[in-house]
């Protein structure tokens, strides 16, 4: 009897343990209690040359069906800037979408599950009712690196409400010129302060533990998102601001304002880096193994994966995609590990496998890159669950994130001028009065308060999305028997009665990202001069500024009685109002130097002709 329970309990043991080590249906890289170094080498042991590219391929999520992900085993999917499985999708389409897409991923003989990839620049701002954080040139202005932290927390949170595991986000560009059309993506143009701003790395994908060894990638769990440090290097550097330019310095330059940021991401665990569209001295980013290669990757020992911008190889000839085979060449050995194509992925996967096979791309190359991927993917937890679900879709929008972002705009704004006399501050504003009066476009507008990266890429004009235009915010703040008037462009002889206590004039730029911003003159569009000029010359005016940078104010300032540098907001518009009508003070400083003319830029702080209009770190309080 005592025998025959041994062979009972023996059996068991077998039956119960198939998965383990030396036994049938056993593998390795599925097991998620061996080390993620183990796991890797036992899956890509049994990885071909075309399971090894298809890692390598990110696609725009519009041809990722099933049959696609499953022919060439795509290991990455994105949204394209204003991609979208629907007009307002709810949270419900975007997971059932990206659940179809993983299917297919996972449908092939190893089941790599894919990483889906958005732009979450300012919170998830892809996805209809999400919180709009303020753009970051905003968030410098805050100097609370522990308030961006938590930013980057609430958008993991919303970014995982739609099934998404993976942000192309922070930019921690250093912005030397505002003449570049996404220097709202940066912090500042103080290398010190983007640095600190590194803080959103962390709240994006937790805190890094002490025991992690230096330069592997951290991400905590399901309610953290992988990160995207970009765009390495010298972005916000190009000559006269002009982007995807060249930027004209020494590599001590280089070293010490530019890539400083990337030295605190990578001790910070980020995930993944994204490579610069633009030139160091004359050499395609994209093409520069020196710097991805024996910097990024050997001197910082970053063990993330590097990924391309949108097409980025196809610009390293001039014109774009002009010899194709070159561009990947040079992009895979200069250390670029995922390309985003994102659609001519034949035209890619095929050109990889021929060069590999010819050996013009060796093989050990392939493998670090596919290494790096697959390690990102172990970390994040992909292989044991790969499925997007609706469990946290309640963070999409929540009450708690709007207030966070409420609190974000107070502490950006920076108050510029206060008052014809430092004696006789206008600000803060009585709420009760007779009659105020709230012009210009721009005052209800959500479109043109986000910016670009709003919904679509280059943003849009309108209400096109859920949030309070600073006007809601006005009339839901001063006292109930305040008449509010608003005209988006009054005629002269609305000022003839003069019977208006004060104006609230809000003017700025239009939406744009990318190259599309580029100017060369920095001025603000008609009607907003002019709107100035006619308020202001007839009523008491608050001049609020939705810019995505500093720009030509000077000729205008004489006549404005207060102006404030609101940024590019977002959504929370009361928290404009909080300060407009004192229930907080201004405590915002700029983060960049506000000029003169255009003809003293680039000029930044520490430089010897340095003359600013408004200096660096300025901001008056209340």
């Amino acid at each position: 009897m005592a025998r025959n329970s041994a062979i009972y309990i023996g059996l068991l043991v077998i039956a119960c343990c198939s998965n383990v080590m030396g036994l049938p249906g056993y593998v390795k890289y599925k097991d998620s209690k061996l080390p993620i170094s183990v796991r890797i080498e036992d899956l890509m042991s049994r990885m071909s040359l075309e399971e090894k590219i298809g890692q390598m391929t990110q696609i725009e999520r519009t041809l990722a069906s099933t049959e696609v992900m499953n022919k060439y085993f795509i290991g990455s999917v994105l949204s394209e800037g204003g991609s979208v499985p629907g007009v307002r999708a709810s949270a419900e389409a975007w997971v059932n979408m990206v659940n179809e897409i993983q299917k297919g991923a996972l449908s092939t003989p190893l089941a790599i599950p894919m990483i889906y990839g958005i732009d979450a620049v300012h919170g998830h701002n892809t996805a209809f009712g999400a919180t709009i954080f303020p753009h970051n040139i905003g968030l410098g202005a805050t100097r609370d690196p522990e308030l961006v932290k938590n930013i980057g927390a609430a958008t993991a949170l919303e970014v995982r409400a739609t099934g998404i595991s993976y942000a192309f986000a922070p930019c921690i560009a250093v912005c030397r010129d505002p003449r570049w059309g996404r220097c709202y993506e940066s912090y500042s143009e103080d290398t010190n302060l983007v640095r600190a701003m590194t803080e959103i790395i962390p709240g994006l994908q937790g805190d890094i533990p002490a025991y992690s060894q230096k330069g592997f990638p951290f991400v905590s769990g399901k309610n953290k998102i992988a990160s995207c440090a970009k765009h390495f290097v010298g972005d916000g550097g190009t000559n006269k601001g002009i982007n995807e330019n060249n930027t004209l310095i020494s590599e001590n330059g280089l070293l010490r304002i530019h890539m400083a940021p990337y030295f605190d991401a990578v001790k910070k665990g980020v995930a993944t880096i994204m490579i610069s569209y633009s030139s160091w001295n004359g050499v395609k980013m994209h093409a520069n193994r020196y710097l991805i290669t024996d910097i990024l990757k050997n001197t910082l020992n970053f063990k993330g994966f590097v990924i391309s911008d949108y097409q980025g190889i196809d610009r390293i000839t001039t014109p774009s995609h002009a010899n194709y085979t070159f561009s990947i060449e040079s992009g895979i050995n200069a250390g670029i590990d995922m390309i985003m194509v994102p659609k001519a992925y034949e035209e890619f996967i095929d050109g990889l496998s021929s060069l590999v096979r010819n050996k013009f791309v060796p093989m050990t190359r392939i493998n670090d890159a596919v290494e790096r991927i697959l390690r990102v993917k172990f970390v994040m937890g992909l292989f044991e669950d790969p499925w997007a679900d609706l469990s946290m879709a309640k963070y999409l929008g929540s009450k708690e994130h709007k207030e966070l972002a409420r609190e974000a705009v107070r502490k950006s704004l920076v108050l510029l001028k206060n008052g014809k006399s430092a004696d006789q501050p206008l600000l803060p504003l009585p709420k009760k009065v007779p009659k105020i009066l709230v012009v210009g476009k721009h005052a209800n507008n959500i479109g043109y308060q986000c910016g670009g990266w709003t919904i679509d890429w280059q943003g849009q004009d309108g209400n096109i999305t859920v949030g309070t235009t600073i006007l809601n915010a006005i009339e839901s703040t001063v006292d109930k028997k305040t008449e509010v008037v608003y005209q988006e462009n009054p005629e002269a002889d609305l000022f003839k009665a003069n019977t208006f206590s004060y104006a609230i004039v809000v003017v700025g730029e239009a939406p744009y990202a990318e190259t599309f911003g580029d100017s060369l003159n920095l001025t603000i569009p008609e009607p907003g001069p002019s709107i100035i000029s006619n308020v202001c010359g007839s009523v008491k005016c608050i001049v609020v500024l939705f810019t995505g940078r500093p720009v030509v104010i000077q000729p205008y300032l004489a006549n404005i009685d207060a102006l404030v540098a609101a940024w590019l907001p977002g959504t929370e518009g009361q928290g404009i109002a909080d300060v407009l009508f004192g229930d907080y003070g201004f405590t915002g400083k700029l983060p960049q130097t506000w000029f003169k003319t255009v003809d003293q830029l680039p000029m930044n702080v520490g430089d010897s002709h340095y003359d600013p209009l408004f200096p660096f770190g300025f901001g008056l309080a209340t």
